[in-house]
């Protein structure tokens, strides 16, 4: 009788794993893309210094799977900048290529982030050639530059607030006042090597920093058509739909109020407070135990 409850207990082990195995690796072929292991493989195996090293705040905050809630509040509060939607709009190709734009930007986060100081910098230095070619109008008739450090400087705040945020609420490990201090004044460092001009340094800098750039924020057309796209309407499978519906949920919950309108965005505050908090945090536990399976030598 043991013998048999111990095979019965070695199959199901083997099958939770074998699932475990799958998810992880079906998540991380979406968010990396095809070159995705060996990119990881020269993140972090690749020897040399690095910007940031183990223990560092910015490493616990990218490297955790609430960044997933992070990067959907990041894109709605990003496109309340006129000029900087009017960008995204015309060049980033976000309806044709979404999974691209995606996997373009983790691994620049990845890298930045986690490898080696010479591939931080080319990264940087691919990102700037590549701004420095975006240019165009927008609807209102005012020109913009994708390097302009001014919007540069919004999509950094927007990013920063939206990662620290869904940190501090879905993180595997909060950070305490003076760790989130630490977040903003080490993604300054990336920051600025992009072109960002005085960058916040510290929490009540960044929210200082937006606070600051209120005026200029407004909901357009473009803006509504990428909230709607990233919302209802998003490139993927039916069996994933329900999953990422909680995310984008919670991505909703933590936009403040003053966003809600401008975008058409719902305002569920019972909701947003007890089911959806509950149901993005047990998600984003499950995906931190998928994505943490051991990847092979």
């Amino acid at each position: 009788m043991g013998e048999r409850k111990s095979a019965l207990v070695t199959v199901f082990s083997s099958g939770v794993a074998d699932v475990r195995e799958r998810v992880r690796d079906a998540l991380f072929a979406r968010v990396a893309g095809p070159d995705g292991p060996r990119n990881r493989a020269r993140i972090h195996g690749a020897p040399g210094p690095r910007w940031f090293p183990d223990g560092s705040a910015i490493r616990q905050v990218h490297g955790d799977t609430a960044m997933f809630v992070g990067g959907l509040r990041a894109l709605l509060l990003q496109s309340l900048h006129p000029l900087a939607m009017a960008a995204v709009a015309a060049h980033s190709g976000y309806r044709g290529d979404p999974w691209g734009r995606l996997q373009r930007t983790s691994t620049f986060l990845a890298v930045t982030t986690f490898g080696t100081a010479e591939d931080a910098e080319h990264a940087v230095a691919t990102v700037r050639a590549v701004h420095g070619r975006v240019s165009g109008t927008a609807a209102d008739g005012r020109p913009y530059r994708a390097g302009d450090p001014h919007l540069l400087k919004w999509v950094h705040i927007a990013e920063v607030d939206s990662f620290l945020r869904a940190h501090q609420r879905y993180g595997a490990h909060p950070l305490d006042d003076a760790g989130c201090d630490r977040y903003v004044a080490e993604t300054a460092v990336v920051a600025e090597k992009l072109g960002v001009r005085e960058p916040p340094r510290t929490r009540d800098e960044l929210e200082h920093a937006i606070a600051e750039y209120r005026p200029e924020l407004r909901g357009t057309r473009e803006a509504r058509e990428a909230a709607r796209f990233l919302l209802v309407t998003p490139p993927i499978p039916w069996a994933a739909r329900a999953p990422y519906a909680v995310l984008a949920a919670a991505g909703v919950a933590m936009m403040p109020m003053w966003t809600r309108w401008p975008l058409r965005l719902p305002y569920l505050p019972v909701a947003e407070g007890t089911a959806v908090r509950l149901a993005a945090g047990g998600l984003v536990k499950a995906v931190r135990w998928a994505m943490s399976a051991p990847v092979p030598g």
